[in-house]
């Protein structure tokens, strides 16, 4: 627990006088004074420093927004050029399956054609070695 300072008054913020409601008032008069002089220091509308900050915002919002359409330009550019990639490599792909699947299908032909001429090679042999035995008898 913190000591206690006796010298310190309990009531004390930034002053070490208690301040009555005059004091209060006073000090509340001097605040809204003050800020009533500020008011009027303040530029006016038509005042023409005031009037070129306001174009010079202006023209920065209007560069910003003009980035931005270009911004969302390329975007919009490189998401089609991107699409139309994606959609020549589907499409590629697409004819170097068919390609595969009709070299895979003549490969199979050649394969069915060639095992059919050795069974009819086999068959023409296993005849004429019958036609053979038949003929000794």
């Amino acid at each position: 627990m913190p000591a206690i300072n006796p010298n310190k008054d309990d009531y004390s913020l930034k002053n070490n006088a208690h301040p009555t409601f005059a004091d209060r008032k006073q000090t509340a008069a001097e605040a809204k004074q003050k800020l009533l002089e500020k008011f009027k220091t303040a530029p006016k509308l038509d005042d023409p420093e005031l009037a070129a900050k306001r174009a010079e915002r202006e023209a920065i919002a209007k560069a910003r927004e003009a980035r931005l359409a270009e911004r969302e330009r390329v975007k919009a550019e490189t998401q089609a050029r991107k699409a139309a990639e994606d959609a020549a490599a589907a499409e590629a792909a697409i004819a170097a399956e068919k390609a595969a699947a009709e070299a895979r299908e003549a490969e199979e032909k050649l394969a069915l054609e060639q095992h059919i001429a050795d069974e009819a090679a086999k068959k023409a042999e296993r005849d004429a070695r019958y036609a053979a035995r038949k003929k000794r008898r």
